[in-house]
């Protein structure tokens, strides 16, 4: 039977027994025997669907205007658009833009040489500014026959009142402007051998030329000091007694001494007696102290001592000393609040020779600091202070211009 069926399908004719005709439907459809329903007609007997409502045209496109291109930014090209190729559009490649310079910073180690330039430009433009206004006097005779080895310095102090007010003559007690004597005279030796101070004692009698034997402070008077001729002759003088030749000649008056005293801010200086002295304005302790100007000039000036005229002369050379020292020293030479004023003041109470400028003043000054190795002493004198004692002069000047330090027995007095 199955056989037959498989045959049967294998026609595609109905199994045996079974009427032609769909198969029956599983479930509550009509079986073998029933109808079956009526099958809706195919598209041939439908009406044909009504044809789709068309959409309304699109409206015409907005006319816009061509926009202008945008300038492109400059930018710097990228490495590999650095290259000679050719850019956009085949135009060339631009430029990078130039860097900027960088401006270099400054080290301090620069600007402390900027400032040491300033600086030295700056001491040497005032220093050319003094040297122009110091007074200068015709005081190295043209004809002197004197020679001897090393420089020498004559140091006058003059007591000359003429530039001091009647307030200050007062003050300082110094009496009239008639006197032109030379109250302090010393000789300044300096070469290969110890720097050596020597004082000449103001009342020694010694050969003027021209004028006899007088004393030697009368020599700058008798040269006529207000026409100039004064500082010749004193130099004259002390070159034909001591048989040295006078390299620079400096003259400090008593204005110079108070204005010099009062820019560095007065003068150390260690007292060895008190003096009480009206004549000279002076009242002072023993001790060591700072002598203002006042007190200073009246130190210098007084002979109120058990030792007269010698202990003046030791107390003159100690001062100048101290004060040529105090004015050359870093503490001065470095502040503007001394270096001007005292600036001023050399400038308007000191006189030097034609000869003498005022890096000659920077070398005395340091020459005066070296006193404290070298020798300081007075001309050997006999008598009193009126005549020197000739041999040990002699031997005292003789080793000095042949630059030799002088032997012990020829130091004064």
């Amino acid at each position: 039977m199955v056989g037959a069926m498989d045959e049967y399908r294998g026609r595609g004719a109905p199994p045996p027994g079974r009427p032609p005709g769909p198969p029956p439907r599983r479930g509550g459809g009509p079986g073998w025997g029933q109808p079956q329903r009526p099958r809706p007609p195919g598209p041939a007997a439908q009406p044909p669907y009504p044809p789709p409502q068309q959409r309304p045209p699109y409206p015409p496109p907005r006319q816009v205007p061509p926009r202008r291109p945008r300038p492109l930014r400059r930018t710097a090209l990228l490495p590999a658009q650095r290259g000679g190729g050719q850019g956009r559009a085949g135009a060339p490649p631009r430029r990078p833009p130039r860097p900027r310079p960088v401006r270099p910073r400054r080290s301090w180690g620069r600007r402390i040489r900027t400032a040491l330039v300033l600086l030295v430009v700056l001491a040497l433009g005032f220093a050319v500014y003094v040297d122009t206004t110091l007074a200068r006097v015709p005081a190295l005779p043209s004809d002197s026959a004197a020679s001897s080895e090393g420089t020498n310095w004559l140091i006058v102090g003059s007591d000359s009142r003429a530039n001091l007010t009647p307030e200050q003559r007062d003050e300082y007690a110094t009496g009239a402007p008639e006197s032109e004597l030379t109250d302090t005279i010393m000789l300044l030796h300096t070469g290969s051998g110890p720097t050596t101070l020597v004082s000449i004692p103001r009342d020694s009698m010694v050969d003027i030329p021209g004028h006899g034997r007088h004393k030697i402070n009368s020599a700058y008077g008798r040269g006529g000091g207000a026409e100039g001729g004064g500082p010749e002759l004193l130099v004259s003088t002390v070159e034909g007694a001591t048989g040295l030749h006078v390299d620079h000649y400096i003259e400090i008056g008593f204005l110079g001494i108070v204005s010099v005293v009062d820019a560095v801010g007065g003068v150390e200086m260690c007292v060895p007696e008190a003096i009480e002295d009206p004549k000279a304005a002076l009242d002072i302790e023993a001790g060591c102290q700072t002598l203002d100007e006042a007190t200073a000039l009246g130190y210098v000036r007084t002979r109120a001592t058990a030792s007269s005229d010698f202990g003046r002369v030791e107390r003159q050379r100690a001062f100048i000393s101290a004060l040529l020292d105090k004015a050359t020293s870093p503490t001065t030479l470095l502040n503007p609040f001394r270096i001007v004023p005292l600036a001023t003041g050399l400038s308007g109470s000191v006189a030097v020779d034609e000869g003498t400028h005022v890096w000659h003043l920077a070398q005395l000054g340091l020459a005066m600091r070296g006193l404290s190795s070298g020798i300081s002493t007075t001309v050997p004198v006999r008598d009193g202070v009126v005549n020197w004692d000739k041999k040990r002069a002699t031997a005292l000047f003789d080793a000095l211009a042949a630059d030799e330090q002088p032997p012990e027995n020829a130091l004064g007095p």
